[in-house]
Order: structure tokens, then C-alpha cells, then sequence
């Protein structure tokens, strides 16, 4: 109800000399497209990364090149649309249904949906999920050009799944089993948290970003509480 209420409030400046809805739009788009960050490059990486062994590329750095598509794709589409969004307020461009939805998005604070069906799934509003994206090209920056890191943010790439494949991969190439024999056990470790790690494991990943819901039954009241 509050994002309909949103998505229909006028346009118009507010009392007492206020910027003007295009204004903000104008200012939040350039801010945004100031500091997206530049399309993450083969040619930048670690050489190491891209060595293949038997005329196969290292499942993790097949992992990490499928990551670095996706993730070039949402910031070039995100790029183009605050171009095009500047045009049309400009008048440059005729401001299509999308350009029109998304400057309704960024007015509220909203990622836009031209944004969200090329992105990773995401409750957070525009503010913080602009940061997690950030921090989300920086880790596979530095895993593109330092190489395998100790620990992996599973949460933090667009497939896990494909990361969790690539990981038995791995494994099932180093010591020969067929991977259909393989699966997970796991270990809770005793650091804090990633950068306390100094060594990478031996046989296995090191990952951090898990999340668990809990809930505690009330017998009394009868509910949940999360």
C-alpha cells in the first residue's frame, strides 16, 4: 500500500523553495552513476586464475567468470539507464514507460525494476543496496586479481549454487572421485570473521555471509517470536 501511495504522489517542488522532484532525481542519479564501479575485466586478472589444467579451466575460476558476467550486465545496464534518465529529464529523449518508472523509483528511494530483473534478489531500498552491490563487485575484484581468496562470501554472488558445484568440482578433479560420490560436511569455525583467516584450508572453501532464521515457540501466547 505505501509503495502505491509512493508511486503516485505528485510531482511538483516542495513549499518554501524546496528542489523540485527532478531536481532530486537529477542529483541521486548523478551521485549513483558517479561511483558505479567499472566492468570487471578478464584482461586485469590474476594469469594463475586462467591457467587449465588437462584443457579445462579451474571450476572456481569458471565460477568467478559466470559472477563477473552477471554482474557487468547489472552495471551496464545501470549505467545506460542513468544516461538515458538524464536525456529525458532534459528532454533530450522522450521519457519511456521504464525511464518514467524509474525516476518514480529513485525519487522514493526505490531500486529501480530495469535495475532489480537484472540484479541479484534483494529486499533492501536503494541507499544500502547500492553499498551491498559495491561491496559485492569489490570481493570479486579482489578474488579476479589477487586469485582464490581464503574465505568466499557465498551470499554475496548471484548463484551459490553454481559456487557449491564448482567447489565439488574441485575436489572430485584433485582426487579423482567421481563427483556424483561427493557431498558437504561442514564446521563451524572459531574467527570472527573473514579477514582473520590467514591460511586457506586444504581440501574444501572457507565461506562466510550464512544466515539462519530462528524462532522460539511461546507456549503461553501461542506465537512466534523471530
Amino acid at each position: 500500500m505505501v509503495e502505491k501511495i509512493l508511486s503516485i504522489q505528485p510531482r511538483v517542488a516542495a513549499g518554501g523553495g524546496g528542489a523540485s522532484p527532478e531536481q532530486i532525481v537529477l542529483q541521486r542519479s548523478k551521485e549513483i552513476l558517479d561511483k558505479v564501479p567499472a566492468d570487471l575485466e578478464k584482461a586485469a586478472g590474476l594469469k594463475e586464475l586462467f591457467k587449465s589444467v588437462n584443457n579445462l579451466l579451474p571450476s572456481l575460476t569458471t565460477v568467478l567468470l559466470q559472477e563477473m558476467e552477471k554482474f557487468n550486465r547489472l552495471l551496464r545496464t545501470m549505467r545506460a539507464s542513468l544516461k538515458e534518465l538524464d536525456q529525458a529529464i532534459h528532454g533530450i529523449i522522450v521519457m519511456s514507460s521504464t525511464l518514467d518508472s524509474m525516476f518514480t523509483s529513485l525519487q522514493n528511494g526505490q531500486v529501480p525494476a530495469n535495475w532489480g530483473k537484472v540484479a541479484y534478489p534483494s529486499l533492501k531500498p536503494l541507499a544500502t543496496w547500492f553499498e551491498d552491490m559495491i561491496k559485492r563487485v569489490e570481493f570479486l575484484d579482489n578474488w579476479l586479481v589477487n586469485g582464490n581468496p581464503t574465505s568466499y562470501w557465498i551470499s554475496g554472488l548471484y548463484f551459490p549454487q553454481g559456487f557449491l558445484t564448482g567447489v565439488l568440482q574441485t575436489h572430485a578433479r584433485q582426487y579423482r572421485v567421481a563427483i556424483d560420490l561427493l557431498a558437504f560436511s561442514f564446521s563451524i569455525m572459531d574467527e570472527e570473521g573473514p579477514e582473520e583467516l590467514e591460511e586457506k584450508p586444504e581440501n574444501g572453501v572457507v565461506v562466510y555471509g550464512c544466515f539462519m532464521d530462528g524462532a522460539r515457540y511461546n507456549r503461553e501466547t501461542k506465537c512466534i517470536d523471530e
